[in-house]
């Protein structure tokens, strides 16, 4: 085993452990939980050696480094998470890779979405980003449509042909009632969460907690945490 795959499954080892706390502590089965590894800006060697150590779910966030990274690794059978904010351009080179789009907040990204699954003949799962710092009507700092905008558009990807509506996501916000307020912020998600399942009782997916405040997504009740510092060091620089 490489230094670098070694000190990957001890980072990998320590997130997990995390994890099957957390579940401990709010009474949760630890299968309820999906651990997504996010790769950004870490090289596709890295993506290998998780793979190696059993990590089948991975994460972008910029299509100009997710797209090479997972041509390199399309041999591997990986499930791909983009979960940065998407330009309505970047759709069609997105759906050459991804399987769940997790930052779906505009009707025109919901119609370029559709229009590139249908184009390539396939099927993807799709998260309504929500953004805990917004206003009515309005977009979130780091992207995502406001609670009260949910419904209209999580209707909207259920009707659209190619897309698959999986659930919910959020980052915590840093501004607005929730900042500083993790556990709130992902309680609240998970309420809209529930919500939402009342029409769309499949959308189960209630994505929240990064490496920082794994634990308090995990006690609110979210099904998958997205954890990239945690688990491959901190991110090299962008070039």
């Amino acid at each position: 085993m490489t230094d670098r795959k070694a000190e990957l499954a001890r980072n990998l080892a320590v997130v997990q452990d995390r994890i099957r706390a957390a579940c401990a502590a709010a009474d949760r089965d630890p299968d309820e939980v999906t651990l997504i590894v996010v790769t950004k800006t870490h090289p596709a060697e890295d993506v290998r050696a998780l793979y190696e150590l059993g990590v089948r779910q991975v994460a972008e966030n910029r299509d100009q480094d997710a797209a090479p990274k997972a041509a390199a690794c399309a041999d591997l059978s990986l499930n791909w998470h983009f979960v940065g904010q998407l330009q309505t351009n970047k759709a069609r080179s997105v759906l050459g890779y991804a399987d769940e789009v997790q930052s779906v907040d505009r009707p025109r990204l919901v119609s370029a979405l559709s229009a590139a699954a249908v184009r390539r003949e396939r099927e993807v799962g799709c998260l309504i980003q929500v953004a805990l710092d917004a206003e009515s009507g309005a977009r979130g700092a780091r992207g995502g449509v406001a609670p009260d905008g949910v419904e209209e558009l999580a209707a909207a990807v259920a009707g659209a042909e190619g897309l698959r509506l999986d659930g919910v996501m959020t980052v915590a916000p840093l501004a607005g009632p929730y900042a500083g307020r993790q556990r709130a912020a992902f309680e609240r998600l998970v309420e809209i969460s529930s919500r939402l399942r009342a029409d769309h009782p499949a959308a189960n997916m209630v994505s929240a907690g990064m490496s920082s405040d794994l634990e308090e997504a995990v006690q609110a009740g979210a099904t998958h945490v997205r954890v990239g510092t945690a688990v491959l060091g901190v991110r090299p620089r962008l070039g």
